[in-house]
């Protein structure tokens, strides 16, 4: 009988264990997740820093349309003033050809190209989809393979981390 009891007593503590550390676990894991937009932002700095090169794909640009001019500036405006872009080029009328709803449109509009970090693409885009006139409105990002490193610099400084 003893000898079960020694046994019961093990296997609970045995149990108790497993159950810590996969609590532990859990926790580191839901941790590295939660911080991983910042730790990836210092990487990149450091990794700029010491090597003098840039991490492809850190920056994007994005594609923005809008039907005239003020709406791209009230647009673009606030998209700055929520530090979700570092520059915004607003360019003068284009012409543009679309399918929508069957048929082939032409239309003029005003395009704009938004350069941010890489990690701020959803925030833009769901700021975009809720104010923008369109039902559908254009946002492509690009990422940026390589470029200015003081002009990256600069714009890690823009715009801050999440």
């Amino acid at each position: 009988m003893e000898w079960l009891c020694q046994r019961c007593h093990k296997e609970a503590v045995f149990h108790s264990l497993v159950r810590s550390v996969l609590l532990v676990s859990c926790v580191l894991l839901v941790l590295s997740v939660s911080i991983y937009p910042g730790l990836w932002s210092i990487g990149v700095q450091l990794h700029s820093a010491f090597t003098g090169s840039y991490v492809p794909g850190h920056h994007s640009v994005l594609l923005l349309n809008s039907p005239n001019e003020q709406a791209a500036r009230d647009i673009g405006r606030a998209i700055m003033e929520r530090r979700l872009a570092a520059s915004i080029n607003i360019l003068s009328r284009t012409s543009t050809m679309y399918y929508w709803k069957g048929e082939i449109q032409d239309a003029s509009e005003i395009l704009m190209l938004v350069k941010t970090k890489t990690s701020r693409i959803h925030q833009v885009i769901d700021y975009v989809r809720s104010v923008h006139p369109y039902a559908n409105p254009e946002v492509l990002s690009f990422p940026v393979e390589d470029g200015s490193l003081a002009y990256m610099k600069w714009m890690d400084e823009a715009i801050p981390d999440d």
